[in-house]
C-alpha cells in the first residue's frame, strides 16, 4: 500500500501509550514501560503501532494519549507525529476518559472526522491484513456503528475479555460485521472452554472505531456527567483557556473504562472478527514464546548474547548487561530475566504472578518499580 487514500481523509488513529510498567517487570518499569521496549525487532511495542498505520493513515492524523512524562519520550521515538498532537493527561482517569478527551479534540478539529482507538503495547504480526480490518471498521463506522475489532480465540484463555456476536450485519471491505450480544470479562477456563466450544465469542482487542460525534453523544447517553467535562474541554480547546480548562475538568472526572463506561450498554455496538493477525497483547514473559525465535531446545534468549545453557529446555532468558554471564544447566520451563538491579526466576507458568509482585513492592514503598 503506497499512499495515503482520499478516502479515508478523515480517519484518525487514538493511540492509547498509557501504562505504568507492570506487565514484563522487571524490564518493564513505571518510567520505562513495555510500550517503550524493543522486544520483537528494533522497533519498540509503540513505535511498531505507529508504523503499521503507514499507507492509511498519515503522521498528523495520529494522536497518541498520555502522561506528561512519557509523552516527551513517545514524541521522541516517533519525531514525525506533531508535537500537538500528543494529548497529555494530567493524571488517570480511565480508558472512557482518554477517549473522551480524544473525541472532543477531534470532533473540535474535524466534525466529520472518525476515530480508530488502538493500543500501544501489542504486537501484530500481520500488519498489512490489520490495515485491511481497519478499512473495514472505517466502512462499518460510517453506518454509525460503535465498531470493536474482535480477536480470533486461539484457546480457552482466562486472562482475556470476551465478545458474544449475534446476527450479521453486513460485509464491509471483505469483512463480516455482527452485532454485539455481550462483552464478558475474563472468565474462569469452564466459562472460557464454553465459550470458545459456542463458535461465537472473540477475544476482546480493546480496539474500537466509531465517528467522533457518534461516540459524544454515546457519552451522552450514558455517562452525561463526562459527557457534559468533555463538552467544556472541547469549548476551551485550542483557545488560551485549554491548558486551564483541561487541568480543571479533568481532576472531577470519575475514572472509568470504555468498557464499562460505553461498550457493554452501547446501542448500535459491532464487533469485526479478525482472523490471521498474529496478534497478542504481550501481556507476560510466557506469551513471548509464541512471536519470537527458538533455538533447538525451545529456548528464547534475548539481551546480550553473554548465555550458556546445558541442558536447557523451554526457557525464556534475558540478559540486559554485557558485562555479565548467565549459565543454565538442567532445566527447564523458566524464565530468567537480569534486568540489572533486579533478577527474576519463576516457572513459565507462574509468569502471569510477576504482578503480585509489583503489588508487594508497592505496598512495602520499595524501589525497583
Amino acid at each position: 500500500m503506497t499512499g495515503f487514500q482520499p478516502a479515508f481523509e478523515h480517519y484518525y488513529a487514538v493511540i492509547m501509550a498509557g501504562g505504568g510498567g507492570t506487565r514484563l517487570w522487571p524490564l518493564s518499569r513505571q518510567t520505562r514501560p513495555k510500550q517503550l521496549l524493543s522486544l520483537f525487532d528494533e522497533r519498540s511495542l509503540y513505535q511498531a503501532s505507529v508504523q503499521r498505520l503507514v499507507g492509511l493513515i498519515p503522521p498528523e492524523r495520529i494522536l497518541v494519549v498520555a502522561m506528561p512524562d512519557l509523552a516527551r519520550q513517545l514524541h521522541a521515538q516517533t519525531p514525525e507525529i506533531p508535537h500537538e498532537n500528543f494529548l497529555q493527561e494530567p493524571s488517570a482517569r480511565g480508558t472512557a476518559s482518554v477517549v473522551g478527551l480524544a473525541a472532543a479534540a477531534l470532533h473540535k478539529r474535524d466534525p466529520q472526522a472518525s476515530m480508530a482507538i488502538l493500543t500501544a503495547d501489542h504486537y501484530i504480526r500481520d500488519e498489512e491484513r490489520f490495515r485491511q480490518y481497519l478499512q473495514a471498521a472505517y466502512a462499518a463506522a460510517q453506518d454509525d456503528y460503535l465498531v470493536t475489532l474482535g480477536i480470533e480465540p486461539g484457546f480457552a484463555a482466562t486472562g482475556f475479555g470476551y465478545i458474544q456476536s449475534g446476527q450479521a450485519l453486513g460485509e464491509y471491505g471483505g469483512s463480516q460485521a455482527y452485532q454485539v450480544l455481550r462483552f464478558k470479562e475474563k472468565p474462569d477456563l469452564p466459562t472460557a472452554q464454553a465459550m470458545i466450544a459456542s463458535g461465537d465469542h472473540v477475544w476482546n482487542s480493546g480496539m474500537f472505531f466509531w465517528r467522533a460525534g457518534r461516540i459524544l453523544k454515546e457519552f451522552e447517553r450514558q455517562m452525561p456527567e463526562l459527557a457534559a467535562g468533555l463538552a467544556e474541554i472541547e469549548s476551551a480547546w485550542d483557545t488560551p483557556a485549554q491548558q486551564e480548562t483541561m487541568q480543571r475538568v479533568w481532576q472531577t472526572l470519575t475514572p472509568q473504562t470504555i468498557d464499562y463506561g460505553i461498550m457493554e450498554n452501547a446501542q448500535q455496538a459491532a464487533v469485526i472478527p479478525a482472523a490471521g493477525l498474529g496478534w497478542s497483547d504481550v501481556g507476560s514473559w510466557d506469551a513471548l514464546f509464541d512471536f519470537l525465535e527458538c533455538d533447538t531446545d525451545h529456548n528464547v534468549l534475548m539481551g546480550a548474547p553473554q548465555i550458556v545453557s546445558l541442558d536447557t529446555h523451554d526457557c525464556l532468558i534475558y540478559m540486559s548487561q554485557e558485562r555479565r554471564l548467565i549459565v543454565t544447566i538442567g532445566v527447564e520451563d523458566l524464565v530468567v530475566v537480569d534486568a540489572g538491579d533486579v533478577l527474576l526466576v519463576c516457572r513459565k507458568d507462574q509468569a502471569q504472578r510477576v504482578r503480585q509482585v509489583v503489588s508487594q513492592l508497592q505496598k512495602a514503598g520499595q524501589d525497583y518499580l
